[in-house]
C-alpha cells in the first residue's frame, strides 16, 4: 500500500504564508469539517466561523493552516505556527516545475517569468543558474515571504 505524504512548514503566520502557497500552486484552502462550502465561498472566512463556534480563543485561530491541491495530485501541504525564527537555510525545499518540457532560453524566459509573477506574490529572487547541459537544465532560487528557501525549476 503506497503512502500520502503532507510537508510542513513551520511559520510565524500560518494564513498569510498558506496563501502565498496557495496561489503560487495554484492549491486551495479545504472547508472545515463537516461544513458544506457554497461555490464562491471563502474558505478561510469558513475556517474562522467554525473556530469562533468552537471556542477557540481568538489568539489561537490563526495557530495553523493547510492547502490542497484541487485535483488530488500534489501533497497536502500544512502550516503550523512557531514562535522560532528560521535561523539556517532549509535542508528540503520544494522545486517549482514552472518549465517542465522546456529548454534552454524557451525554459528561462518561462522561469522568468513565473518569477515576477511570485514576486508580485511576496516572494523575493535570490539567483538565477544558468543552463550547464548536461547537467542543468537552470534554474531560479527564491524565497517565500518568510524566507523559506524554494526553486523554480
Amino acid at each position: 500500500m503506497g503512502r500520502h505524504i503532507q510537508v510542513t512548514f513551520d511559520a510565524h503566520d500560518p494564513g498569510a504564508l498558506s496563501s502565498f502557497w496557495r496561489d503560487a500552486l495554484g492549491y486551495v484552502h479545504p472547508g472545515p469539517p463537516g461544513v458544506e462550502l457554497p461555490e464562491g465561498a471563502d474558505p478561510l472566512a469558513a475556517w474562522s466561523e467554525f473556530l469562533e463556534r468552537a471556542g477557540v480563543p481568538k489568539d489561537q485561530r490563526n495557530s495553523r493552516s493547510a492547502i490542497e491541491d484541487p485535483h488530488g495530485n500534489g501533497p497536502r501541504i500544512f502550516f503550523l505556527q512557531v514562535p522560532e525564527d528560521k535561523i539556517a537555510k532549509n535542508r528540503v525545499h520544494l522545486d517549482v516545475r514552472a518549465a517542465p518540457g522546456l529548454h534552454g532560453d524557451e525554459r528561462m524566459a518561462a522561469l522568468e517569468a513565473e518569477c515576477e509573477r511570485l514576486v508580485a506574490l511576496g516572494a523575493t529572487r535570490i539567483r538565477r543558474f544558468e543552463p550547464e547541459p548536461p547537467m542543468s537544465a537552470g534554474h531560479i532560487v527564491m524565497t517565500d515571504p518568510e524566507g523559506n528557501e524554494f526553486c523554480l525549476d
